[in-house]
């Protein structure tokens, strides 16, 4: 909650929202870090990572929260934050700059001025979804500018940072089924500009151990660097839809 007393590195999303450049710049940095790990830098790999780096602040804040709360906080972009790693630029802390959340009614806080009540889960993942949705809406509006990207592969990469880290909410808390089912009440259809429903899904291997796996709706474009790994197994490239 709210930035530390040495802020130096930290910026709030709508600073960089607010200034389309600051991107191209984030891309930049992340061309060295690839530049001294690769060799190379494309211009569509740097695009494609800053995008889902930066979705992934208000998708991995709202899920942490969602998934081991039942709350939803303020997801504006002035009311966001985060600091970039070094040397890989990625986002490594967040910060909450708002007091107000979203709770259900057997919430401890949910009758304290900052609460506002709705009536079930389901009411909570509309408003999270809705929150998001429209960070989402700003960030396509002002990234896309910069790079030569469709609207579709901008709201892929949106509607993925929301599933993947749903998920992953529940499997980094010890209870993988339990992200996957927040997954599925998040998006339990495609709700437009996002593109798809939750594609999590469970698949088993030749010994019958079974593993969840999602198809992507964006690409990370890695697979253009020719020291990378390939495409990978979730990418919209290889995976068919279901």
């Amino acid at each position: 909650m709210g930035l530390p007393d040495d802020s130096t590195g930290w910026v709030t999303c709508a600073e960089l929202l607010s200034a389309p450049e600051s991107f191209t710049m984030w891309r930049q940095e992340l061309a060295g870090w690839l530049h001294d790990r690769y060799g190379e830098a494309p211009e569509r790999t740097t695009a494609g990572y800053v995008m889902s780096w930066y979705l992934s602040v208000p998708a991995y804040l709202a899920a942490l929260l969602f998934h081991h709360e039942r709350r939803v906080p303020s997801l504006r972009p002035e009311h966001l934050a985060f600091r970039k790693s070094q040397p890989r630029p990625h986002p490594d802390s967040i910060a909450v700059l708002a007091d107000d959340f979203v709770c259900l009614p057997d919430d401890p806080a949910a009758g304290t001025p900052n609460a506002t009540v709705v009536t079930d889960e389901r009411a909570l993942a509309a408003v999270l979804r809705g929150r998001f949705t429209a960070h989402a809406a700003q960030f396509v509006a002002s990234f896309g500018k910069t790079v030569r990207f469709g609207r579709h592969t901008l709201w892929g990469a949106a509607t993925d940072a929301l599933d993947n880290w749903m998920w992953l909410a529940g499997r980094y808390g010890g209870d993988e089924v339990a992200g996957v089912l927040d997954a599925a009440l998040l998006l339990e259809d495609r709700f437009e500009p996002l593109t798809s429903a939750s594609t999590l899904r469970p698949v088993s291997d030749a010994m019958g151990h079974t593993r969840w796996t999602r198809r992507r709706e964006s690409c990370c474009f890695h697979y253009l660097m020719k020291a990378g790994q390939g495409v990978c197994e979730t990418c919209p490239r290889v995976c068919k839809k279901y």
